[in-house]
C-alpha cells in the first residue's frame, strides 16, 4: 500500500555515495552497505554498460524544491526542516487518494449507501482509517525499509538525508498504526457489526504492509507478487472496507475486485522504472529489472488494459450492457495516454502519464461498483 505513486536529472555513480548523518541499527543492514560511526557507504554490484539505466539525482533539489510537492511527498520536493511537514511528506497524501476513492466505490456496491449525516460521518472515518493512518503507515514504513535504495534513487528524502531521526521514523510507524486500527474497531462498533470485520480488514491490510516492505518475506523483491500485492491494497481492500461497513461482503465482490487489483498491478510497475539503479543493486528483482524496459512497459500496459476490459467482458454476460460500454469508453482514453506519455519514456513522462490516464481507470472502478450494486 500512493503516489503517490520527477524530472530527468543526471546518473550518480554507485560506487561511493555517502550520507551523512544517518544512524541505522546493524542488525537491519545489508551485506553491501557498511557502517561507520559517521557515515553509511553504500557499495552497489557492476552491472552491464550497455543495459538502459533511469537518470537518478545527485542532490536535493535545494531552494527550487516545490513546498506543494513536498507535502505531497513527491519527487522536486523543496528541503524541509519543519518536522510537521517532514512527517507529512513521509506520509505521502499523494497516494491517499486512490484509497478514499475506494471506499466510496464499496460503499456504491453495497446498495445500502443514504445520504444523511450518519452515514456520511462513517464514510469519513473509514476514508481516514483507509488514507491518512493505514497509507500513511504503510508509506512511512516503507521509507524506512527502502532507507539504503533511497540512499541510492533519492539521497534528499527524509530518512537517508537525516533531517528526522530513527526514533521518530518509529514512532510515527507505531502512531499510524494503531491510530488506523483503532479507528476500524470504532466503526465495527458504529456498524453493529458482531463480528469485527473492520478490524480485521485493517489488521490484515497492515499484515500485507509489513510483509511487503520489511525482511524476511519482503515482498516488492518480487515483481510479480509485490505489485499484486500492491495494486490489491490500493484496490480490494478500501472497496471491501467501504462495503463491509454499509452491506455485505460477498465472495463474487471478492473475486471481482482481486481481479480488478491486476490493474492495480500495472500500475504498481509504473513506479518501478525510476527505481531501477536502487531495485538492481540491493537485489529487488522488479519487473523492469527482470524483464528489462521495452518488455517490462507492455507488461505493464497489458496488465491494465487487458483486466478493464474482462470486468467489461464480465457486465456484458452479467446483462449489465450499458455498464459495460461505459467501462470501454473509460478504457479508451487510457490506451491513448499510454501511447502518448508511458510507451514513449515511462521515467521521463511517469507523472505525466499517471495524471491523465489515472483519472479514466478510477471513474471505470466506480462504474463497476454501480453495476454490482443493481
Amino acid at each position: 500500500m500512493a503516489a503517490a505513486l520527477l524530472n530527468t536529472v543526471s546518473s550518480i555513480r554507485l560506487s561511493n555515495v555517502k550520507i551523512n548523518p544517518l544512524r541505522v541499527p546493524s542488525l537491519l543492514a545489508s551485506p553491501s552497505v557498511s557502517f561507520s560511526r559517521r557515515q553509511l557507504t553504500v557499495r552497489a554490484t557492476e552491472t552491464d554498460a550497455n543495459e538502459v539505466k533511469p537518470q537518478v539525482p545527485d542532490k536535493a533539489p535545494g531552494s527550487g524544491g516545490s513546498g506543494f510537492n513536498q507535502i505531497l511527498g513527491i519527487k522536486g520536493a523543496k528541503q524541509e526542516t519543519d518536522i510537521w511537514k517532514i512527517r507529512v511528506q513521509l506520509m505521502k497524501p499523494v497516494t491517499w487518494p486512490p484509497l478514499i476513492w475506494g471506499v466510496v466505490c464499496g460503499a456504491a456496491a453495497s446498495g445500502n449507501f443514504e445520504w444523511n449525516v450518519e452515514n456520511v460521518a462513517k464514510s469519513i472515518v473509514c476514508m481516514m482509517m483507509s488514507g491518512p493512518c493505514l497509507t500513511g503507515y504503510t508509506q512511512t514504513l516503507n521509507d524506512w525499509y527502502d532507507r539504503e535504495i533511497d540512499a541510492i534513487n533519492e539521497p534528499y528524502r527524509p530518512i537517508p538525508s537525516g533531517v528526522i531521526s530513527e526514533n521518530e521514523v518509529i514512532t510515527q510507524i507505531w502512531v499510524l498504526l494503531l491510530g488506523g486500527l483503532g479507528l476500524a474497531g470504532i466503526l465495527d462498533v458504529w456498524a453493529g457489526h458482531k463480528f469485527p470485520i473492520m478490524f480485521y480488514l485493517a489488521l490484515g491490510g497492515s499484515f500485507i504492509s509489513y510483509i511487503y516492505s520489511a525482511p524476511p518475506l519482503k515482498l516488492k523483491q518480487n515483481g510479480w507478487i509485490g505489485n499484486f500485492a500492491l495494486g490489491a491494497s490500493y484496490i480490494s481492500l478500501p472497496w471491501w472496507a467501504g462495503q463491509a461497513l454499509f452491506g455485505t461482503l460477498t465472495p463474487d465482490i471478492i473475486v471481482l475486485t482481486l481481479l480488478y487489483s491486476i490493474a492495480g498491478l500495472g500500475i504498481a510497475i509504473v513506479n518501478d522504472f525510476k527505481s531501477v539503479e536502487g531495485d538492481r543493486a540491493m537485489g529487488l528483482q522488479s519487473l523492469p529489472v527482470a524483464f528489462g524496459f521495452e518488455t517490462a512497459k507492455w507488461i505493464c500496459v497489458g496488465a491494465i488494459d487487458v483486466t478493464q476490459l474482462s470486468v467489461a467482458g464480465y457486465l456484458l454476460g452479467a446483462g449489465k450492457p450499458y455498464y459495460a460500454l461505459a467501462l470501454l469508453g473509460l478504457i479508451a482514453p487510457q490506451v491513448f495516454f499510454q501511447f502518448k506519455y508511458f510507451l514513449k519514456d515511462p521515467v521521463k513522462y511517469d507523472v505525466k502519464y499517471q495524471a491523465s490516464a489515472q483519472p479514466f481507470l478510477i471513474l471505470g472502478l466506480l462504474v463497476t461498483a454501480l453495476a454490482t450494486s443493481h
